[in-house]
């Protein structure tokens, strides 16, 4: 057994590519598993611009300077999110209000249909398992209503975090995108002069990550802007709220499409009861989510990201349980990396046995 892993050891472990890997890997999990909170807004910041590099690269194609791109881009940027802040952001909390308004209404409507399906459906719903499934819809409305009281406490701090993450987010952003050589020579310094397969595999994650963020992006806009036009053409209620949890849903995938059918089904359903117009909003519904399945997630990224859905399921798992929001997010391109390393990992030939 120890001649085993000692082979197993000096196959895998001992070539000094690997060793390099090692370290840049294991450090890079102990930072970021141990100061991630910490480290929020710089992750939002490289994020966003790995988002905006692409225009950039797009505009000094064109023989703009790189500080000029830089500075247009970054405007175009601020004034985005002004107008998402400024615009958006105030339908969406309307919404939202009166939305968790309506619930206990919802949750009771809800409670008596369950308390019509025994003398509906006695062979399959008895009257004391619907008993216990109204007692655990009120106890979660309970315990929600709780937390949104403490979140409502709690604002103030949470405000104070918003204000100043408005303000550091964007700076780096510039800084990052106007100093990116800089930046990366510097760091260059701490990696040993024989880097050939990092620099290799480096190169290769920028790129898929890159083309995954933005990819992302364009989908979370594409889905959620159709989801808004089919939503408002059947006159659903909080039809932009809605609309941006479905967009925001294709960040998680297969679960986050499975998750948001609930709401909107719900809604639609208190809304109209089971009538042909509920029918026809979940077919529609259906559709957007057959079409972002099966083209638009090829066209976006082709053959970028090929993982077996099962890959992706546990890398979701994985990842998001360590890292949380970012862990999803980021969850297909860690995933990607994992693969890349086992197909480049170095080896040594195994010694022959005597």
């Amino acid at each position: 057994m120890f001649d085993f892993f000692s082979n197993w050891y000096r196959r895998y472990f001992t070539h000094p590519q690997a060793a390099v890997l090692v370290v840049l890997l294991a450090g890079g999990f102990i930072v970021f598993y141990f100061m991630g909170s910490m480290l929020a807004p710089m992750l939002a910041a490289v994020v966003l611009a790995y988002l905006l590099e692409a225009p950039i690269q797009k505009l000094t194609a064109c023989n703009m300077p790189r500080f000029g791109a830089v500075a247009l881009v970054f405007l175009m940027f601020v004034l985005a999110m002004a107008f998402i802040t400024v615009g958006l952001l105030p339908i969406l909390s309307g919404q939202a209000s009166q939305f968790f308004q309506e619930l206990p209404g919802m949750l009771n409507r809800g409670q008596e249909l369950l308390l019509r399906l025994p003398e509906r459906y006695p062979g399959i719903f008895s009257a004391e398992l619907v008993t216990e499934i109204g007692l655990a819809l009120r106890r979660g409305a309970s315990d929600f209503g709780q937390e949104l009281v403490t979140v409502s406490v709690a604002s103030i701090p949470a405000i104070i975090t918003v204000l100043v993450y408005l303000i550091l987010v964007p700076l780096m952003i510039f800084f990052f995108l106007k100093d990116k050589d800089s930046i990366r020579v510097w760091l260059s310094r701490f990696l040993p002069s024989d880097r050939s397969l990092v620099s290799h595999l480096w190169g290769e994650m920028d790129a898929q990550i890159g083309n995954y963020i933005r990819g992302k992006v364009y989908e979370i806009a594409i889905i959620g802007a159709t989801s808004y036009i089919v939503f408002k053409l059947f006159g659903l209620n909080y039809a932009f709220l809605l609309s941006i949890t479905v967009g925001l849903s294709v960040l998680i995938p297969y679960i986050g499409a499975a998750v948001v059918t609930l709401p909107v089904a719900l809604v639609a359903y208190f809304q109209w009861g089971f009538e042909p117009v509920f029918i026809w909003l979940v077919v529609a519904y259906f559709i957007i989510q057959f079409l972002d399945g099966n083209i638009l997630v090829p066209l976006l990224f082709s053959d970028a990201v090929n993982l077996h859905p099962l890959a992706i399921i546990i890398a979701i798992l994985v990842f998001g349980g360590l890292w949380g929001f970012w862990g999803v997010f980021f969850a297909i391109p860690l995933a990607t990396l994992v693969k890349a390393l086992i197909n480049v990992w170095p080896t040594r030939e195994e010694e022959p046995v005597s």
